[in-house]
């Protein structure tokens, strides 16, 4: 679907390429007819098709010089004809003072007329100006987006293959993890249980803390009072393991044995006269 919409969108640029290429043909007019050649020099360095603005100025700066000299050497020619007739004619026409003033006025009527003429083109030419340089970034932006379009339908067949691949590796969620494809409500309750045991354990790990100051002091404690006792131990254990083995040597009753008994008689006998069971 995605490279067929590529597709109708790069023939609607073709389209507007097109467009924009009859009506530029449209505003620099047809060829001259019967074979005519045009004489300036920009406009024989490949017409409209590689036409730079530079060009094109050029080619309106020598036409607007050219129509100046043309329209001099018309005046002049008419004028010339004009007196020659009228010298060379049987009845020369007298003008007097009177015409001359009527025409005076009417020539600064028409003067005035074909300034306002004159501005009236200005302002056409000024628009003409920006509605050419508005279609010729148009163009080049148009050109721009058929090249990228045209490379669309390839890159979205690859995005497709590739979205394919991940599908087969890749494994729906919904069969991993069903957690992850739950609705939105039963995700938001979700949700909010997972809040409500996080602050739980906030506040545990909380009171935690708060008692840790105690109990290390109370660690510290127990540890210096187990120094001395880790202290009897060793040397008890090492007194038991001297007693052992002066017992297996056959050395006679060890003082400590004999001393251990006297000890447990006279602590029964403590026992019985005090009434403690043992």
């Amino acid at each position: 679907m995605e490279a067929e919409s590529a597709m109708r969108a790069l023939k609607e640029l073709q389209k507007t390429q097109l467009s924009i290429i009859r009506l530029q043909q449209s505003i620099g007019g047809s060829e001259p007819q019967n074979g005519g050649k045009r004489n300036s020099d920009a406009s024989t360095a490949g017409g409209f098709d590689d036409a730079t603005p530079a060009s094109l100025e050029a080619e309106l700066t020598h036409y607007k010089e050219h129509f100046k000299k043309l329209r001099f050497s018309y005046i002049e020619q008419v004028t010339k004809e004009k007196f020659l007739r009228q010298l060379t004619s049987d009845n020369p026409t007298y003008i007097e003072h009177a015409e001359n003033a009527e025409l005076e006025a009417r020539l600064v009527q028409q003067k005035a007329s074909l300034q306002a003429q004159k501005t009236e083109v200005a302002g056409m030419t000024e628009e003409l100006e920006r509605r050419g340089r508005e279609l010729a970034q148009r163009y080049e932006t148009v050109e721009l987006q058929k090249t990228e379009l045209a490379s669309l339908p390839d890159e979205i067949e690859g995005l497709e293959a590739t979205i394919g691949q991940l599908r087969t590796s890749h494994p729906s969620p919904a069969k991993t993890a069903p957690h992850l494809s739950l609705p939105l409500p039963a995700t938001k309750a979700l949700l909010s249980e997972r809040e409500a045991e996080v602050a739980t354990l906030d506040a545990q790990l909380a009171s935690l803390q708060a008692r840790l100051p105690a109990k290390s002091r109370e660690l510290s404690k127990l540890e210096a009072e187990l120094k001395p006792l880790e202290l009897q131990k060793m040397g008890t254990v090492a007194a038991a393991k001297e007693a052992r083995r002066r017992k297996e040597e056959g050395s006679g009753v060890d003082d400590l044995e004999t001393k251990g008994r006297w000890y447990r008689a006279a602590d029964t006998t403590l026992r019985n006269m005090l009434g403690v069971e043992g």
